[in-house]
C-alpha cells in the first residue's frame, strides 16, 4: 500500500507564549517492510532554530525553538510511504518463551541479549506481580513465545474495553489495568508490562492506522488517528513480531510505524516546554489516504521519490 499522511497538531494558548522548545518525532520509519518516500514539516509560527538527529532507538527527531510572542502553534507533518504486509512466522516454530527469557540475560552478546534491553523497567512501565500473573495464563511452561503472545493479545482484547474517557496520558498503567479500560497507549503499555514482568523483551511502537468508513459512507477528513501497538522479540531467527492488542490482530499494511521505544515517553509525536502562563488547548487531526500506484519507466524517477531522497538525508 502507498499512503499519503497528513498529521496536524494545533496548540492554542490562553496567554501569549514567549519561548517554546519542542521535539517532533513525526517522520515514518524507512526500514523493513516500510519505505519512506517523502517527509516534510510545516511549522507556524516559523522556528528561529531547527536541528535534526536520530535518537538511540533509530527514530528521526527534529528539535525546533520558537523565540517570539505567539498564542497558537500549528505543526503539520506531511509524509508519503509504501507499506507491505509483514511476513509472520508460524507461531509454533518460535522458541519456548523460557528459552528467550534466559537468553536475554546471557553474559555474552547475542541477538537475544541485545534485545534484552527491552525487558527491563522503563519510566512509564514498571513490572509487577499482578502483570506477571495475568501473562502466565497464556505463557504456560514450554509454550512457543509467539503462540503465547497471540493468545495474550486476544485475551486483552476480550478483557479490556476501549474507552477514551477512562484514562489520560498521565494515568498509571496499573490503574488502567485495574479499570480494564483505556486507549491504545494503555493497551500497549499494559501488554508490555505483562511480558516484562516475566522477563521477556517487548517494544512500544507508535504510528498510524488507516481506518475504514462504514460501507457506503465517505471517509471523514481527520478521522484517522495516531496509534500504538507492540513488538515482541521472537528469537534471532524470527526477530521482532508486531501485535496490536487494541484490535486483536497482527499489524498489516494498514499499520504505519513512526517510532519505537521502551514506552510512550520515548516516542511522543510532539513534546516540549514553553514559557508563559495560562491553560492550553490541544487538537490533533490525522488523515491516512491511500495513493494510486505509480508506474515507473526504467531509468526515470517520480517527483515524489526524488524529493523523498533529498529530504530524508
Amino acid at each position: 500500500m502507498r499512503y499519503e499522511i497528513i498529521h496536524r497538531t494545533i496548540y492554542k494558548y490562553q496567554e501569549h507564549i514567549s519561548v517554546g522548545h519542542h521535539l517532533a518525532r513525526l517522520a515514518p520509519k524507512s526500514e523493513g517492510r516500510q519505505t519512506l518516500l517523502w517527509h516534510g514539516l510545516d511549522i507556524d509560527p516559523a522556528p528561529s532554530t531547527m536541528a535534526g538527529h536520530t535518537d538511540y532507538f533509530g527514530n528521526r527527531v527534529l528539535f525546533f525553538a520558537l523565540h517570539g510572542s505567539h498564542k497558537e502553534l500549528v505543526v503539520t507533518a506531511h509524509s508519503r510511504v509504501i507499506v507491505n504486509d509483514p511476513v509472520i512466522p508460524d507461531p509454533m516454530t518460535t522458541p519456548p518463551w523460557e528459552t528467550l527469557r534466559d537468553g536475554v540475560r546471557a553474559d555474552e552478546l547475542t541477538p537475544d541479549a541485545e534485545a534484552g534491553e527491552f525487558s527491563f523497567p522503563s519510566p512509564f512501565i514498571k513490572p509487577d506481580p499482578v502483570f506477571a500473573k495475568y501473562a502466565l495464563t497464556s505463557f504456560i511452561p514450554g509454550r512457543a513465545v509467539l503462540a503465547a503472545a497471540i493468545e495474550l493479545n486476544s485475551r486483552m482484547f476480550r478483557d479490556f474495553k476501549f474507552d477514551p474517557k477512562a484514562t489520560d496520558v498521565a494515568t498509571p498503567i496499573l490503574e488502567a489495568f485495574k479499570l480494564r479500560r483505556g486507549v491504545c497507549q494503555d493497551f500497549a503499555q499494559i501488554y508490555i508490562a505483562c511480558l516484562r514482568s516475566i522477563g521477556l523483551p517487548v517494544q512500544y511502537v507508535s504510528g498510524y492506522l488507516e481506518t475504514l468508513p462504514p460501507p457506503g459512507k465517505p471517509k471523514m477528513v481527520g478521522a484517522d488517528a495516531s496509534h500504538a501497538w507492540v513488538s515482541v522479540w521472537c528469537g534471532a531467527q524470527h526477530g521482532w513480531v508486531d501485535l496490536d492488542p487494541t484490535n486483536n490482530c497482527l499489524p498489516t499494511s494498514r499499520h504505519i510505524s513512526v517510532a519505537i521505544g521502551r514506552d510512550f515517553g520515548d516516542v511522543s509525536p510532539l513534546r516540549g516546554v514553553v514559557y508563559g502562563s495560562g491553560d492550553q488547548e490541544l487538537k490533533v487531526q490525522v488523515d491516512v489516504k491511500p495513493m494510486p500506484e505509480l508506474k515507473l519507466v526504467e531509468g526515470t524517477q517520480t517527483q515524489s521519490q526524488s524529493q523523498g531522497q533529498s529530504q530524508s538525508q
